[in-house]
């Protein structure tokens, strides 16, 4: 099998905000088709293509009730096979999203399942007895606020689910269900797909004998190391290997909450033969309260610090023992430069400072869509919002418990939820920016008239060409896919400053993340003796002069 992957740039595409070719207000498959071409001259190798599958929507498509069939908004199967093949014609690879660690409770399975404790699908899901006086069998808590466990009068028992009550959580402990798994699996990279993003992998080997998290003080529930890394989870990606993967030269990634660099490595590890890379989720916890009751709407500041000695232990503890997969946006973050940056005064400084600090280290980068022409948060009212997460938070957290005000926790919301990278993308200035000719599934960003793609492609500095000129430099830059990675100025609460080195080659990856322009005088002893410029996002590198705000570049030492 090749390594394809590690010189592959993917784009994320969140389908029902992309393009919609039909006026239903929904993007879909055919909307994708007609923006191959875009995504062609940005320079990406794969499409990673959220979940399009049948699904009755409550977490937007995460709950899937058939996986062999396309949504309806979305198209048709046939849509889906002209995609993959339209797709492959211009050597675009596409790499789907599996979602096994739960389905939707309108699936065919769990229909069955819930029936009675006998049947064929009996134990295709996680059924446990209500204890003694009725309650749930423990205390763990859904992702999405609330309770882990919905009552069935069905089978008079409570299922599991980590997320919504329509998402029961599959139980990987029977092999029945393993196989249903690799059976769908193959069942779509018979049809060419290319690879998969393995929606929260880590999270399908339960801790079986159920045992409580221990309560803290101020706390209901908390969502802890049992909810991923189970016992079986490596057991079962190995399995998978062999079964499906080894069988096919594909692209794997999985999500794994609760991963940090040092149990990465048994995900990664070639030698160990399970998958390609993870998603991490340490780096983008930094601005998150740890163990706080309300959770991810709990905030704290942008920590560069924090940042740079997280990503960096990762560049280190994975070198010669695995992969990256380098990101900060996906449709499950809100928009970086709103989020940790600038997105008004240095918009487009601060958007190819983030994308070149990203693009320098070793790994793949994902590029979610809209990141490649500086898409920003928005700041919507509550009822505006669609996202099943925001409003479950809002009725515990805000009115239920009131743990949080009102007014923080829409600060919260405008700063990191998921809805904030979920907003149509911005093709032209055009009503609802050239995304649907209809009424959108959600409202447009209202800066859309300023940012968007039409605007990009006219401005020779704009954020796309940036964009596509660093993942030129990855795919002919042999440093960036093999080079070793060394951090310089570790506490500096501004400077992020690291070093590339491949067999005699070296190169100094420089960002300036403040407002404020930074005299380079801790920057000299880094700075090479004959140096010429690789990238720079204000056009030039001014030798002995201060950094600009979020100024950001890559030079090569001369030898």
């Amino acid at each position: 099998m090749s390594n394809w992957w590690k010189k592959a740039v993917v784009y994320q595409i969140y389908p029902r905000s992309f393009k919609d070719s039909n006026g239903d207000g929904y993007g879909d498959l055919n909307g994708i088709i007609e923006k191959l071409d875009y995504l062609k001259k940005l320079g990406i190798d794969v499409i990673w293509i959220s979940p399009v599958y049948e699904s009755p929507q409550d977490d937007n498509g995460y709950d899937i009730s058939d996986y062999r069939k396309i949504y309806e908004k979305f198209g048709t199967n046939a849509d889906m096979e002209n995609l993959i093949e339209e797709a492959h014609n211009r050597d675009i690879k596409i790499v789907m999203d599996l979602v096994a660690n739960h389905t939707s409770d309108e699936h065919f399975w769990f229909e069955e399942s819930k029936k009675s404790k006998d049947n064929p699908y009996s134990n295709y899901y996680f059924w446990l007895d209500p204890k003694a006086d009725g309650s749930e069998p423990n205390n763990w808590g859904s992702s999405f606020c609330g309770s882990a466990w919905e009552y069935s009068k069905e089978r008079n028992q409570y299922y599991l689910h980590y997320y919504t009550k329509k998402q029961p959580d599959l139980n990987w402990e029977n092999p029945k269900v393993r196989q249903e798994v690799y059976d769908l699996m193959k069942f779509w990279m018979d049809k060419g797909v290319d690879g998969w993003r393995m929606d929260v992998i880590a999270s399908i080997s339960k801790y079986t004998d159920f045992p409580d998290y221990p309560e803290r003080p101020g706390e209901k529930y908390i969502k802890g190391f049992m909810h991923a890394n189970g016992p079986r989870l490596h057991e079962y990606l190995k399995e998978m290997n062999r079964e499906v993967l080894s069988k096919y030269d594909c692209m794997t990634v999985g999500e794994a909450p609760g991963s940090d660099s040092e149990n990465a490595r048994l995900f990664v590890d070639p030698e160990r033969k399970e998958l390609n890379m993870i998603i991490t989720f340490e780096h983008m916890n930094i601005d998150r309260i740890p163990n706080s009751p309300n959770k991810k709407w709990a905030l704290k500041d942008f920590d560069l610090i924090e940042l740079k000695r997280i990503l960096s232990n990762w560049q280190t503890k994975l070198l010669n023992y695995g992969w990256n997969a380098l990101y900060f946006e996906n449709h499950d973050q809100p928009r970086i430069i709103s989020r940790w940056g600038n997105d008004t005064n240095y918009r487009k400084e601060c958007a190819k400072a983030f994308a070149t600090i990203l693009h320098g280290m070793q790994g793949t980068p994902y590029i979610y869509q809209g990141e490649e022409i500086g898409m920003v948060n928005a700041h919507y009212k509550l009822k505006e919002y669609d996202d099943v997460e925001i409003h479950n938070a809002y009725k515990e957290l805000v009115e239920k418990d009131k743990s949080i005000s009102e007014e923080d926790f829409m600060a919260a919301v405008w700063n990191k939820s998921r809805d904030n990278g979920r907003t149509p993308m911005q093709w032209d200035s055009s009503e609802n920016a050239g995304f649907t000719t209809g009424n959108p599934w959600i409202k447009v960003n209202p800066r859309y008239t300023e940012i968007n793609v039409a605007e990009e492609l006219e401005d020779e500095n704009s954020i796309f060409y940036y964009y596509q000129k660093l993942i030129k430099l990855r795919h002919e830059e042999e440093i960036l896919t093999e080079g070793s990675f060394k951090l310089y100025l570790t506490e500096d609460p501004s400077l992020y400053v690291y070093e590339r080195e491949f067999k005699g080659e070296k190169w100094l990856v420089v960002g300036n993340f403040s407002e404020e322009e930074i005299e380079i005088d801790s920057l000299k002893p880094y700075f090479y003796e004959k140096w010429e410029s690789v990238i720079n996002n204000y056009g030039e590198v001014r030798d002995n002069m201060p950094l600009r705000p979020y100024e950001a570049f890559i030079i090569k030492k001369i030898k």
